[in-house]
């Protein structure tokens, strides 16, 4: 995902016993039940519709965690190797949104207490002890293609998850 979601977290932790450890969750969903069109004559989003049907929901557990109170509020988590698809089929694990729809990224902070496992899915999520955070500055349309030439450059150009869309020709000697 790119521009990529980080956090960080201060102020008490509530640990119950010093095998309680902590681990960052990362979800998208949906912000409304409408499929979105750009206006290039306005320069603005407008609703073409109906959302499609939602795809089925993913959590991405952040590969540093779980961790400890301590050590969670000493580092910044980013989730800079979440991968966005809009294939349902896909089996890597990776965030599956369709194109064309608005979303809102939301951090779960979950408490394991000994013994515990990781949710995977939403419904083990609401079953543990959890925090979500929700930021709406993050709210995005998820688009599979650029019109903008200038936008595409730029994403290229920025995108750590684009090397192969890098043209070689435009790599100074100390970037090749």
């Amino acid at each position: 995902m790119f521009p990529t979601v980080r956090c960080s977290f201060s102020g008490p932790l509530r640990q119950i016993t010093p095998a309680d450890r902590y681990v960052v969750l990362l979800d998208v969903v949906p912000v409304d039940n409408r499929r979105y069109r750009y206006a290039y004559h306005r320069s603005a989003w407008l609703v073409a519709g109906k959302a499609d049907p939602p795809p089925p929901a993913r959590l991405y557990a952040h590969p540093d965690t779980p961790i400890g109170a301590d050590a969670l509020r000493k580092q910044v988590i980013s989730f800079e190797k979440v991968k966005l698809t809009n294939n349902e089929l896909d089996k890597n694990g990776q965030i599956v949104l369709n194109s064309m729809h608005r979303y809102q990224p939301r951090i779960h902070l979950v408490r394991l207490g000994p013994g515990q496992n990781i949710p995977i899915t939403p419904k083990e999520l609401a079953e543990v002890d959890h925090k979500t955070y929700v930021f709406p500055e993050t709210i995005f349309t998820a688009v599979t293609a650029y019109q903008n030439q200038l936008i595409t450059k730029l994403k290229i150009d920025s995108n750590p998850f684009a090397k192969g869309f890098r043209d070689s020709s435009r790599l100074s000697d100390f970037d090749r």
